[in-house]
């Protein structure tokens, strides 16, 4: 699933800045654990050693909490695996991500006779999105977050996201933000506010522009600015296809760049995310060739 892939790469990619989140104080130190346990092989989502404490974090993200087996018994499943592998104590924490009648209902422990097992659950919608907004590695989840206005809450995100440098880094917290808001928000309201807001407060944004003016002067104002913005747009999206690629596998292909030339700017725009996003090369040809066909 897309959030559930968005999550587990926010959450280990900035490990300690989650760890910081849950625990409400910042451990001196993490170190980012395998996340497949074993036995009949399951994936937990964020795992780290907290080498101070002498604990472990395990984090679960989930939408639907309806399912088989049922979520705590999952919970103590990862638990008696945890504790199996490693034989240290074992902080655990449940992350609700989208409100639900199931989702209010679920309880914090799995019981059964003699058997007990507690957790800890955060419901999204509850929390004050305000902590998260201050931070890049969290402002994903921001959209998840308490708001009376959900289309002020996504302008805020987006005044955030446009202030994220390196670009690189931007484009993949902004990939992750997408993902994360249409669990909640309606897509043409997403892409309208954060691609226009991002793209506004960018640099990249105002050389656009300026280009665009440039060759307004030489064509008629109004059509070089338009075409010019377009263009630029394209440009910076190619520039983020190879930029994901180089940095996530060492490689740019060289037949993605014929392919990529021509097609739209919502075309252009899909596969940004899919190149931050996807989890192999081979993944990322069958959507670029699935793309290119359509």
């Amino acid at each position: 699933m897309a959030y559930d892939n968005a999550c587990k790469y926010l959450s280990e990619r900035y490990a300690l800045e989650f760890a910081t989140w849950i625990l409400g104080e910042t451990p001196p130190s993490v170190e980012v654990l395998k996340t497949e346990l074993s036995i009949e092989p399951i994936r937990a989502d964020y795992l780290t050693f907290l080498r101070t404490q002498q604990r472990i974090l395990h984090l679960e993200f989930e939408v639907d909490v309806e399912g088989d087996p049922p979520l705590p018994l999952r919970m103590l499943d990862y638990w008696v695996r945890l504790y199996r592998r490693y034989r240290q104590p074992i902080t655990q924490t449940l992350i609700l991500l989208k409100e639900s009648a199931a989702n209010k209902r679920l309880k914090n422990q799995f019981r059964l006779e003699g058997t007990q097992h507690r957790y800890q659950i955060i419901r999204l919608w509850e929390l004050d999105p305000t902590p998260f907004l201050q931070n890049p590695a969290l402002l994903p989840l921001a959209s998840l977050c308490r708001t009376n206005s959900g289309e002020d809450l996504l302008n805020l995100i987006a005044e955030q996201l446009a202030k994220i440098e390196p670009i690189t880094e931007r484009g993949q917290i902004t990939a992750c933000t997408n993902i994360l808001a249409g669990l909640r928000f309606d897509k043409n309201l997403i892409n309208r506010l954060f691609r226009e807001e991002i793209m506004r407060e960018s640099a990249t944004y105002q050389d656009i522009l300026q280009k665009g003016v440039q060759q307004g002067l030489q064509q008629g104002l109004q059509q070089g600015i338009q075409q010019g913005i377009q263009q630029g747009i394209q440009e910076s999206l190619k520039t983020s296809i190879y930029e994901a690629l180089q940095m996530r596998f060492n490689s740019v292909p060289p037949e993605v760049n014929p392919k990529v030339e021509g097609l739209t700017i919502d075309k252009l725009r899909q596969l940004s995310v899919q190149a931050w996003m996807c989890g192999s090369l081979d993944e990322f040809f069958n959507i670029l060739n699935s793309t290119f066909s359509n």
